[in-house]
């Protein structure tokens, strides 16, 4: 997942865990934690502000986000569970998203 910002915003840990690597793959750095339940989430390009073996918190700052593969600056989000990769979102999102019926008392804005 690409998420939009400006470079040199602060990157926090979507959750508690540990720092498993903190620096350069490739042209890239990144920094991937490792969480309970043998989830792993990986943050790139940043300029990490932790290392490798140090326990955080969710929402601490673990880096700040640089240029990188997008047009304008972007943080790539991952997730995974062994080497299957999982939708980021369901990280963050609470509950079902459900539709609601359309109030026929409310006036349609289409045409």
């Amino acid at each position: 997942m690409d998420l939009s910002a400006p470079a040199g915003s602060p990157v926090l840990a979507a959750g508690d865990g540990v720092v498993v690597y903190a620096g350069a793959v490739a042209a890239r750095t990144l920094v991937s934690l490792e969480h309970r339940g043998g989830l792993r989430t990986t943050y790139e390009p940043i300029a990490p502000a932790v290392s490798a073996g140090r326990p955080v918190r969710r929402g601490e700052v673990i880096g700040h986000l640089q240029e990188g593969h997008c047009p304008s600056p972007c943080l790539h989000w991952g997730v995974r569970r062994g080497t299957e990769y999982l939708d980021p979102l369901r990280l963050v999102a609470s509950g079902r998203i459900r539709l609601l019926p359309l109030n026929p008392a409310t006036p349609s804005r289409g045409g």
